[in-house]
């Protein structure tokens, strides 16, 4: 810790050298990046160049000898490389630079054998389900469009889907679609449109180009970024042999960019050609339905009980008549039998009655306190009794016993 303080501060060269020291304790480190802004000055020893990480906008001033840059000359434009370095810090000017002591240029099979492993390692996380895949609009309001500026990829999107539904609209991104700056531009115009509501859906496109040309769209970051979008994502990158790693996690893959531009939108003539066939298939349906109708209708209005419908209620009055006399009937003959019967014992009762006996001579002789004389122990001489008769009541005195 340096010793210092307002009233005794450090000058620049003292806090310069203190970071030139501090930075020399790194030591010599391995790094990987994308080559850019090579500079070779006529005459001059030292080039100057920059390398940048193609998954974020960063980058780091390097140079180095001009024949470690020879070692490995001539390097395609934007080469991905891996560099032996070590930190340079010039205490006068304050700036810093990688000094490199060795170049070697990552080569094609390294980085296929690097996306087969990321490949697997997206595959195992389960970004490449279909049932992650999002359905596609039928008819998107706003078509969100990701391609590279004045592109051909633009056109064949734009121009095939208004030839198929000219009302479609576009919210146009133009980004950079190759080179260390791709990732990143292409990550901004995707979260920008993803967090537009009026978007429907998303198209990233871009045309055919070379192995290293197409790797920003194999990058981690945003294949990520691609399979937590809300908004479907169509991928429409390069060529039908082309395959990036942001096929296989879009929700719809098409071949081409004309493929794409087809695709989001339907056909307005053949939806046309859909509703028309369909309206006469309607028609048809209820042509026919009418005339099945009518042909049942005709059959029942043959139907002999159609022609007199009171025949069946004829039938049924009849019915009703011939059940209501068989219940007369029926009745007349109960009241009948009751009345016999009840005659029947109307006689046994008379038969039966005292009255009757009393018709035929008998009489009831009852003592003074109504009490029916059986024998004549019940009696003593001058008893008063009365004696009941058919007609009447006759009262008596008792004489002596016989």
């Amino acid at each position: 810790m340096l010793e210092n303080s307002a009233q005794e501060p450090l000058p620049v060269r003292v806090i310069s050298e203190a970071i030139g020291e501090y930075l020399s304790k790194l030591g010599p480190v391995w790094i990987e990046g994308e080559l850019s802004e090579v500079t070779v000055r006529p005459g001059a020893q030292m080039v100057f160049m920059r390398l940048r990480d193609t998954s974020a906008d960063m980058s780091l001033s390097i140079m180095c000898h001009k024949s470690v840059l020879a070692a490995v000359n001539p390097l395609p434009a934007n080469a991905r490389v891996v560099m032996h370095s070590k930190v340079s810090w010039y205490a006068k000017s304050g700036s810093l630079s990688m000094s490199v002591k060795e170049i070697r240029q990552v080569g094609v099979g390294e980085l296929l054998a690097r996306l087969e492993l990321l490949k697997r390692l997206l595959a195992d996380e389960g970004l490449f389900a279909v049932e992650r895949k999002k359905e596609l609009p039928f008819l998107p309001t706003v078509v969100g469009l990701i391609c590279g500026r004045n592109s051909d990829a633009e056109k064949d999107v734009v121009e095939n889907a208004k030839r198929r539904w000219p009302a479609v609209q576009f919210a146009i991104r133009e980004v950079a679609v190759q080179g260390a700056a791709a990732v990143a531009e292409v990550s901004a115009a995707l979260n920008e449109l993803d967090a537009d509501p009026d978007v429907d859906v998303i198209i990233i496109t871009r045309g055919g180009g070379s192995f290293e040309d197409l790797l920003p769209f194999s990058d981690e970051s945003l294949v990520r970024l691609v399979a937590n979008a809300q908004t479907p994502i169509v991928s429409a990158i390069g060529h039908e042999k082309d395959a990036p790693l942001l096929d296989l996690v879009a929700d719809w893959r098409a071949s081409t960019p004309t493929d794409a531009g087809k695709r989001v939108v339907p056909d307005l003539l053949e939806e046309v050609t859909k509703l028309k066939n369909f309206q006469g298939r309607s028609l048809r349906f209820v042509d026919n339905l009418i005339s099945r109708e009518s042909a049942l209708i005709a059959q029942m209005k043959s139907r002999p009980i159609l022609k007199d419908p009171y025949s069946l209620l004829t039938h049924r009055c009849e019915i009703i008549y011939q059940l209501r006399s068989r219940a007369v009937r029926g009745m007349e003959s109960e009241l009948s039998l009751g009345r016999e019967e009840l005659e029947s014992l109307r006689a046994q009762i008379r038969t039966l009655s005292p009255q009757s006996t009393l018709d035929r001579g008998y009489a009831v002789v009852q003592t003074a306190s109504g009490e029916i004389v059986r024998h004549s122990s019940q009696l003593q001489p001058g008893d008063r009794i009365s004696i009941k008769v058919a007609d009447g009541v006759v009262a008596a005195t008792t004489d002596a016993a016989l």
